[in-house]
């Protein structure tokens, strides 16, 4: 009553009414609601006006307490209650006022706001004077995050980026030298090259905290995506992002020069490619490893099996394209927002319009194309991905099955537009195809030419699942380098093509002495990019069936 009026009450009720202090004449902008002695059940701060003895409650909420009365001692019980303090964590602050002349009454419910918005709890641990593993964890994230050339320094640039970040403000240049004075004066291995270090960063945090300096940390924690568990929030690693029916996720040219400034950054021999220890560097600011083996049979690598950078980037194209939730996140984890200043991960995303709209329209700005290829057993489609990689057969037989993947994903030139083209083997089991394996921009139909029976399951696919679609659709006549067997089937492969308005079958082999043909995939991007231009080449074919007669 003392606060909302200003002066002390000469009547004083047995219990007060609920008072409610508006965000907008509040420092942190938040609405305060305070009940006088009520169900604490939904509390989310306490302020405890009683004995000491009674402070031996365990509360599950922030609590802050408070020496009323202060008007009618001489003397202040701070030395008292700081041994109290010191042995129940839970209480943030001790502060006496006295409701009769105003002292500290405003302080004390600023102290209870920021017991709420900044507590201590969760950042630091009073008995072993350190900042908890949480916390730790969260601030080396935050480091390596900040640290954007990788050389474990925080220099002069990186320091005031990171200000600008967190408090909308650089720091002077003498104010810098007095944070690094500072911290070399407690820790001498706290400054590196007129640098911050890791364990420099996190002593100055720690350094805010016992100095009851919590607002400071939690500002840095929560402006890098940190909720009040200091777990990275949800909203923060999944932001909205709309999703129409036959669109598909690309990313965008924003997106892909940050995450070149990424490898740049990791790729610490500057040889183009990742090793497996630069990998794991670069998703040290992950919870978690996102890639595993098969990563490095889906993309391009050099002689030495390493992530090259174009392999780096297609990973990233297929994950965007497949699940681009995952990608949000995969982006979170690094930093995107803060790094590009950008609002959210969503901004390096293009959702791409209907297909429809690209076929009316007989154009597309789509980048990435997806071909789901088809074959029964041992025809090749396994061959036929690894080989859009530059592996030949002697190469793949490296490749141990655990390791396997299902896709191979990398850059083709269309009329000298480079694209991306996915390739994905779909298990040969027809009947229970999914909507997945069905939903592509080109289909591969591939048969073994010196098996006889090879080539009766692509004509059952494509009768089943594609002879009424306008999905345009190859016939990869695989093993080419073998002698060709005739197919038990009711016509040829070519026959069947020219019947169902299909090229020709196309002839390949991954069974050579170098990187294998590339030219096939080539076509394969054509078709899926313009698939009315299969309507000319059934012209064509029309002309070269009339000329046989």
């Amino acid at each position: 009553m003392s606060l909302v009026s200003e002066e002390f009450p000469n009547v004083v009720p047995y219990r007060a009414e609920e008072i409610t202090i508006p965000a907008d004449v509040t420092p942190e902008r938040v609405p305060t609601h305070i009940v006088d002695y009520s169900g604490m059940s939904k509390l989310m701060g306490l302020c405890v006006l009683r004995s000491i003895e009674k402070v031996s409650y365990i509360w599950k909420v922030p609590l802050i307490l408070v020496g009323n009365k202060s008007d009618l001692v001489e003397h202040s019980s701070m030395e008292t209650i700081l041994p109290i303090m010191n042995e129940y964590s839970e209480i943030e602050t001790c502060v006496e006022c006295s409701a009769k002349n105003l002292k500290n009454i405003s302080e004390l419910f600023y102290y209870a706001q920021k017991a709420v918005l900044h507590p201590t709890g969760p950042l630091y641990c009073p008995e072993k004077k350190d900042m908890k593993s949480l916390c730790i964890k969260a601030l080396t994230r935050i480091f390596k995050v900040s640290d954007l050339d990788n050389d474990g320094i925080l220099n002069d640039n990186e320091l005031n980026f990171f200000q600008r970040t967190c408090f909308n403000s650089p720091l002077e240049p003498q104010a810098l030298e007095d944070v690094k004075s500072v911290v070399k004066k407690n820790l001498s291995d706290g400054v590196c090259d007129n640098g911050l270090t890791l364990k420099g960063f996190l002593f100055l945090h720690t350094l805010f905290i016992q100095r009851g300096r919590h607002e400071t940390t939690w500002t840095v924690l929560r402006r890098f995506g940190y909720d009040d568990d200091l777990e990275l929030n949800q909203d923060y690693l999944f932001p909205p992002l709309k999703i129409p029916s036959d669109c598909t996720t690309e990313l965008n040219h924003n997106a892909y020069l940050f995450l070149q400034s990424v490898f740049d950054k990791h790729d610490k021999d500057r040889d183009c490619a990742l090793s497996p220890e630069e990998v794991k560097d670069l998703f040290d600011v992950f919870p978690y490893m996102p890639w595993g083996p098969d990563v490095n049979n889906t993309v391009c690598t050099n002689d030495q099996g390493w992530i090259t950078y174009q392999g780096y980037l297609s990973q990233w194209t297929l994950t965007t394209y497949l699940d681009v939730q995952r990608c949000l996140e995969y982006l979170g984890y690094l930093g995107y927002s803060i790094i590009a200043e950008q609002e959210s991960q969503a901004s390096g995303i293009t959702v791409t319009r209907d297909k429809k709209i690209d076929l009316q329209k007989k154009q597309t700005q789509r980048s990435v194309f997806r071909c789901n290829v088809f074959g029964d057993i041992s025809s090749g489609k396994s061959g036929f991905l690894q080989a859009f990689l530059g592996r030949n057969l002697m190469a793949q037989k490296m490749i141990r099955e655990e390791h396997r993947s299902y896709y191979s994903i990398s850059t083709t030139y269309v009329y000298g537009q480079e694209k991306y083209l996915l390739l994905h083997e779909v298990f040969p089991d027809f009947d229970y195809l999914s909507d997945a394996d069905l939903a592509c921009d080109i289909v591969c139909l591939v048969y073994d030419v010196s098996n006889p029976y090879s080539f009766e399951y692509c004509a059952k696919v494509f009768k089943q699942y594609f002879m009424d679609s306008k999905i345009p659709c190859m016939m990869i006549a695989a093993k080419s380098d073998l002698p060709e067997i005739k197919q038990m089937y009711g016509c040829t492969p070519l026959e069947f093509c020219r019947r169902h308005k299909m090229p020709p079958p196309q002839s390949f082999t991954c069974n050579t002495a170098g990187a294998p043909s590339r030219d096939i995939y080539t076509k394969l991007t054509t078709m899926a990019m313009h698939p009315y231009v299969l309507q000319v080449l059934v012209q064509v074919w029309k002309v070269l069936k009339i000329m046989e007669f």
